[in-house]
């Protein structure tokens, strides 16, 4: 028997989400097809890749590291579907400025691939909040920035959308959440919340609070996305954060599980910007052209 990318697909969705029930939401399938593919998996490689519990998925220490290798597998793929068609022969200096979370939770993987296919093209990154990004760019300090873009409304920039991350509920395992049917920002109120504020959290968070009669229960404001991680996977709390920035585990090992909100809570939306009316330098249309091919976007 071979592995399939299937396969491979359906098992890192059931580890990262640790329920094939969350798994199959996420992939649009059955939960009987993401059962199958990880049986037929654990058959192919012979040995046991995760612990059936009764709340979930638990990976074994041969799942773990099955997941190492399948992460590496699914990243060759995806290069391979994404092949460069800007002349790697593209050289000077790109400034590129970022904020917090894009540059701890998105932007390391792609500076490595751009560094990869424009061996010549030096890229200069800098962390910064949104309003020193934007003076930066509207006075030409820096070429580009990637930021979170719904936190943009100056309208001397232009921004260009590239992922919208879906925001959850994050729980710790065994949480009575875990078995409603449904959770919304009432359910959520009751809870002791920990508030993220680092790139706006707290701010984009109350717009969607308070559109509704409801309002969190803070117990911490924090700009550790890590300090919130830890908080809600030893039960000091819950939290509302994108699917970017999380991962199923803690540091100290313990797991963080995610729930659907019923309410409407907008999605987190990292992009490209830069100043209107400006004309792209060749290194700038290299870095907008791998976005747009490695997000599937159109060419404007």
């Amino acid at each position: 028997m071979t592995i399939s990318l299937r396969q491979i697909r359906y098992f890192v969705a059931t580890a990262e989400l640790g329920q094939i029930s969350q798994a199959a939401v996420d992939l649009s399938i059955s939960q009987s097809a993401v059962t199958t593919a990880i049986k037929e998996l654990e058959r192919t490689v012979g040995v046991s890749l995760f612990l059936r519990t009764p709340h979930g998925m638990d990976l074994t220490s041969a799942g773990r590291q099955f997941l190492s290798h399948a992460y590496e597998i699914l990243k060759k793929v995806d290069e391979a579907m994404h092949l460069n068609v800007v002349s790697s022969e593209i050289e000077g200096t790109l400034t590129v400025a970022a904020t917090y979370t894009v540059i701890g939770y998105f932007l390391p993987l792609h500076i490595e691939r751009l560094r990869r296919l424009f061996p010549k093209l030096e890229i200069q990154l800098f962390e910064l909040n949104r309003e020193s990004i934007e003076e930066g760019l509207l006075s030409n300090r820096y070429d580009m920035s990637v930021l979170l873009t719904s936190n943009i409304l100056n309208p001397a920039l232009i921004t260009e959308k590239v992922l919208s991350s879906t925001r959850r509920l994050w729980l710790p395992a065994q949480h009575p959440l875990l078995q409603a049917e449904t959770v919304g920002l009432r359910e959520i109120a009751e809870e002791p919340y920990i508030m993220l504020t680092v790139d706006e959290a707290a701010h984009s968070a109350l717009k969607y609070w308070s559109a509704t009669p409801y309002q969190p229960r803070v117990i911490l404001r924090t700009s550790s996305v890590e300090a919130t991680r830890s908080l809600v996977a030893n039960g000091q709390g819950v939290a509302i954060l994108s699917d970017m920035v999380h991962r199923p585990w803690s540091l100290e090992g313990r797991r963080i599980e995610t729930v659907n909100i019923s309410d409407p809570v907008p999605a987190m939306d990292v992009g490209l910007a830069w100043r209107r009316n400006m004309e792209l330098s060749p290194p700038m249309l290299a870095f907008r052209s791998y976005f747009q091919q490695a997000f599937h976007l159109p060419e404007r």
